[in-house]
């Protein structure tokens, strides 16, 4: 298996490339919890529907995976290497290391449908 061979990205070190403009983001939670909260910029490939086919051409940036806490991402890099693409990184912990480190993330109220950016 390659799982164990993925890198394990900071929340510091993928909001650094992020601001930067270095990766793009693969959000691979379901959009129901990609609408609740997700990481400004990152997309949305749901691993339940996953085509390591479909994702975006990156140019000349990185492709990182995000998840919940780092299992699916995981997955996910799993898939990629599986249909021949180089992919290694993911943000260890996923969100919910993103937001223990104090970083923004964009919500839904679903009550009020008001988006707001948190940080």
């Amino acid at each position: 298996m390659f799982g164990s061979k993925v890198k394990d990205l900071t929340p510091a070190e993928v909001k650094a490339a992020l601001d930067a403009g270095q990766i793009l983001l693969i959000d691979v939670r379901e959009p129901a919890e990609f609408a609740a909260e997700r990481i400004h910029g990152a997309l949305n490939f749901p691993l339940s529907t996953f085509d390591p086919a479909a994702l975006p051409l990156a140019d000349d940036k990185r492709i990182v995976m995000q998840c919940g806490s780092g299992k699916r991402s995981a997955t996910a890099i799993d898939r990629c290497r599986a249909a021949g693409h180089k992919l290694d990184s993911h943000l260890g912990g996923g969100i919910m290391a993103w937001k223990a480190a104090g970083l923004p993330t964009v919500s839904l109220d679903a009550a009020s449908g008001q988006i707001s950016d948190r940080g």
